[in-house]
C-alpha cells in the first residue's frame, strides 16, 4: 500500500474537496492512500515550507512563497511528470494570472487547485431592504457607508496580512504599474494617496474590522446583520452557496474609480509536489486528477471548493449553484495583480502588513514617511534573499 501525505488550510474550501479528490484516486487506484492534514489560515500564510516538504508529499502553497521554496529546494518541478499538453490547458484555462503566479524561472512548480482575489461582498437582503444599489466607485463607498441604518457598517479585514492585501491592491489600481514584483519602488504619490484613502474609510468600518481576515468577517456577515457590505476581502463562494451560513453573501467586482475593476492582489492555493516525497509519479497523478477540468467543475465544487479552472468560472450550473460568484467577479480577477515572490518576500510582507495596519488605525499623517518605510524595508528583504 502506498501511502502520500498532504497539508492544506483548516476550512471547508481547503479540505473537503480534496478529501473528495483523495477518495476518487482511490476508487481509481486502491493501492494508493492520501490522507490530509490541516492548518489555520495564519499559518497557512506564514508557516516555513520546510518543515511542510519534509512531512507531506502534497502541499497546498500560497504563490508568493514560490521563490523561497524554489531557492530552498522544496517543490518537484511539474513539467518532468506532467505532460506538455496538460500544463498547457492548465495556461490556457487559467482564471487571470494564476498559473502565472506558480511559474518561476522557467519551471511550473505548482497549479492553480484554487483562484481567488480580493473582490467585494455585500448582502443582497440588506441593501434591497433600504434600495440601496452595490458600489461602483469609491465615492459610491462612502455613499452607502453614509446611508447605512444604525446597526449596520461596512468592514474589511485589517489583520496584517489583510491590511497589505488591500493596500497592494489599491496601489496597483490608483497607479497602475507594478512596484515591488518588478524590483522597483512604491512611488510616493500613489502609496501617500493610497494610505489616505485607507484612513479615510477606517472611521466608517465596523470595529471588529481590525481583528478581522476574510473567514471571521465573512462569518460575521453572514451570521449577524452588522456588516452590509465589504468593498475589498478574498472571496470565499462557499458564502454565496444556500445553506452555508445563515444568511448568503453576494459577490461583485470591486470599486474602482480608474474605468474598471483592476489592480485586485490575487490570492487562490496551488497544489504543489514535495521535492522529498518517495512517491513523486503517484503524488503527480493525484495533482493531474484534482486540477482537471472535469473534476473541478463537478467534483471539486460540489464539496465546498472553489475551482482553479476557468472552465468552472464559466459553468452555468456552478454559477447556478453559487449566487453567481465566480461570473459576477471574474473581471476582478482577470484584471488582478501579482504579489513579488522573490527568496524572502514572506518577511516584507509580514513586516509591511504590521506598519500599514498600524498607519490605518493610528490615522498616522506621516503618509509619506511610510511609503518610504515600507520602500526600505522592501529593499532590505531583497537583499536578504539574495
Amino acid at each position: 500500500m502506498i501511502r502520500l501525505k498532504g497539508m492544506t488550510w483548516n476550512h471547508a474550501r481547503g479540505i473537503q474537496p480534496l478529501v473528495a479528490a483523495s477518495a476518487e484516486f482511490a476508487r481509481r487506484h486502491p493501492q494508493v492512500t492520501i490522507e490530509w492534514d490541516a492548518r489555520s489560515l495564519l499559518d497557512f500564510e506564514n508557516y516555513p515550507l520546510e518543515q511542510l516538504a519534509d512531512a507531506y508529499d502534497l502541499i497546498m502553497i500560497d504563490h508568493p512563497h514560490i521563490g523561497t521554496a524554489v531557492a530552498e529546494g522544496l517543490l518537484h518541478p511539474l513539467e518532468e511528470r506532467l505532460s506538455a499538453e496538460f500544463l498547457e490547458d492548465q495556461e490556457r484555462n487559467s482564471v487571470g494570472r494564476s498559473y502565472a503566479s506558480y511559474t518561476w524561472e522557467g519551471r511550473q512548480w505548482a497549479l492553480a487547485a484554487d483562484a481567488a482575489a480580493q473582490v467585494s461582498a455585500y448582502r443582497e437582503d440588506l441593501l434591497t431592504a433600504r434600495e440601496l444599489p452595490v458600489p461602483h466607485t469609491w465615492d459610491d463607498v462612502r455613499r452607502l457607508a453614509s446611508e447605512l441604518p444604525e446597526g449596520q457598517r461596512i468592514g474589511m479585514p485589517l489583520v496584517p496580512t489583510h491590511a497589505f492585501s488591500s493596500f497592494f491592491t489599491l496601489i496597483s489600481q490608483i497607479g497602475n504599474r507594478k512596484c515591488w514584483s518588478d524590483g522597483s519602488d512604491l512611488d510616493e504619490e500613489t502609496g501617500e494617496q493610497t494610505l489616505a484613502l485607507l484612513q479615510e474609510l477606517m472611521p466608517l468600518l465596523h470595529p471588529k474590522s481590525v481583528d478581522c481576515d476574510p473567514i471571521s468577517m465573512s462569518d460575521r456577515m453572514a451570521r449577524t446583520n452588522e456588516i452590509a457590505y465589504v468593498p475589498l476581502m478574498y472571496g470565499y463562494s462557499n458564502y454565496a452557496r444556500d445553506g452555508f451560513a445563515p444568511h448568503a453573501i453576494r459577490y461583485c467586482d470591486i470599486p474602482s474609480d480608474e474605468g474598471g475593476p483592476r489592480g485586485s492582489m490575487i490570492g487562490g492555493v496551488g497544489l504543489a509536489v514535495s521535492a522529498r516525497t518517495r512517491h513523486p509519479d503517484w503524488s503527480a497523478r493525484f495533482l493531474e486528477l484534482a486540477v482537471g477540468g472535469k473534476f473541478q467543475r463537478t467534483s471539486f465544487f460540489q464539496n465546498g471548493g472553489q475551482p482553479g479552472h476557468r472552465s468552472a468560472w464559466l459553468d452555468p450550473e456552478v454559477n447556478r449553484l453559487s449566487g453567481g460568484f465566480f461570473a459576477q467577479t471574474l473581471r476582478t480577477l482577470d484584471l488582478g495583480s501579482m504579489r513579488p515572490r522573490f527568496d524572502g518576500y514572506i518577511e516584507f510582507q509580514k513586516q509591511a502588513g504590521a506598519w500599514i495596519r498600524e498607519g490605518i488605525i493610528r490615522q498616522d499623517p506621516g503618509r509619506k514617511e511610510l511609503v518610504r518605510r515600507l520602500n526600505a524595508g522592501f529593499r532590505q528583504c531583497v537583499k536578504g534573499g539574495e
